[in-house]
């Protein structure tokens, strides 16, 4: 194998398989990037066994072959090179030559054999299905920062994905907070049975579409597979039920203020400054066409903030975890937000105003 390309291209895609691999993994080869090279097409792949990430690019090829290193230490290699033009070449000895074309710097790695890695899962092409990036991307950020992190209740440790009529639904909950958005889809999806989304391809995802035009997506017994531009990702999926999510969601809530989103979100942080660490507890006094956004940290002191909404309903005292009302404000574009309630001690959702296809639920807490 020996190609030249961009060090710059080739980095970018490097460092992207680095975050995929496990370095806590005992098998060595899980450690190692594969590089295949076939008529100037440059194929990158990297695995933990449970995600997986593929990509190509173009390169000036001299000989080719495939071949893996050790990723941390390409990496490394690669970012110490100066910018411009790299050449890489295997020898006989699996020994490969790093080095810029016009200086006088080279590395030398050992190398692992390529058919020593693991093979990557892949599905035919006729499962996948087309879906816009940009609803995709907004349906992950709207519901991922919901996800459980508590490893024993492993059923809410990923985002449900789900196909209803001609809707995709996405979901995740704690079980003190629940988020629920809809996309309507456009053309034909194949039926598939709910299936729970690790966060980590959700974060891949994130972080490598550009949000421009469409992505294939298919769904398979136990894998996710997405395609993007030039880069491929699957995912074991989680294998568990999810909770009933339609019976948290309220049929009916008899008050609901509007508010300024951005006043609400200023306050929350400002507010969230005199907080119990371990609860983050904050109360809102809703009054008409006020809200009282008060907080306390024993000792140390506590603060209050008055912001302006519009409700004309009875007075309540309502308390939360801030964290639960700010971090769905950082994702909503609106310039208002709705808050329906009850009671106290029943469920607040959130909604954008006017209403769409999104909303987030709240558990809240003791009042006092």
């Amino acid at each position: 194998m020996h190609f030249a390309c961009e060090r710059d291209l080739l980095l970018k895609e490097i460092a992207v398989a680095q975050e995929i691999i496990s370095s806590r993994n005992t098998l060595s080869i899980l450690s190692n990037v594969l590089l295949s090279l076939q008529d100037n097409v440059l194929t990158i792949k990297a695995t933990d066994l449970k995600v997986s990430f593929q990509t190509q690019i173009e390169v000036e090829s001299k000989a080719p072959g495939s071949i893996t290193v050790f990723c941390d230490k390409f990496l490394g290699i690669l970012r110490s090179l100066p910018e411009g033009e790299i050449e890489i070449k295997l020898d006989e000895n699996l020994m490969v030559s790093i080095r810029p074309v016009f200086q006088k710097i080279d590395f030398n790695l050992k190398s692992v054999p390529s058919d020593k890695y693991p093979e990557i899962k892949e599905i035919p092409d006729e499962a996948y299905f087309e879906f816009p990036q940009n609803d995709f991307l907004d349906m992950i950020s709207k519901t991922l920062f919901a996800v459980s992190s508590d490893e024993t209740r492993y059923f809410m440790n990923g985002v449900y994905l789900e196909k209803v009529d001609n809707q995709l639904i996405m979901v995740a909950t704690d079980g003190r907070r629940l988020s629920y958005i809809s996309k309507k889809v456009g053309g034909s999806i194949p039926e598939f049975n709910g299936v729970i989304i690790p966060p980590k391809i959700l974060h891949l995802i994130k972080k490598l579409a550009p949000g421009e035009g469409n992505l294939s997506l298919a769904i398979g017994d136990k894998n996710l597979f997405i395609r993007f531009n030039q880069h491929r990702v699957s995912s074991n999926l989680i294998d568990a039920q999810f909770p009933n999510y339609q019976r948290v969601i309220p049929e009916k809530q008899e008050q609901k203020l509007v508010v300024e989103r951005e006043s609400l979100q200023a306050a929350l942080r400002r507010v969230s400054l005199l907080v119990e660490g371990k609860s983050r507890r904050i109360q809102l006094g809703i009054e008409p066409s006020n809200i009282v956004v008060n907080s306390s940290e024993g000792e140390i002191g506590s603060a209050t903030e008055e912001i302006p909404c519009e409700y004309d309903g009875p007075e309540m005292t309502i308390a939360a975890n801030y964290m639960y009302l700010l971090e769905p404000l950082r994702e909503l574009g609106e310039k208002k937000i709705g808050l329906e309630f009850t009671e106290p001690d029943k469920a607040i959702t959130l909604r954008p105003v006017p209403d769409k296809d999104y909303f987030h639920i709240v558990m809240p807490m003791q009042v006092g």
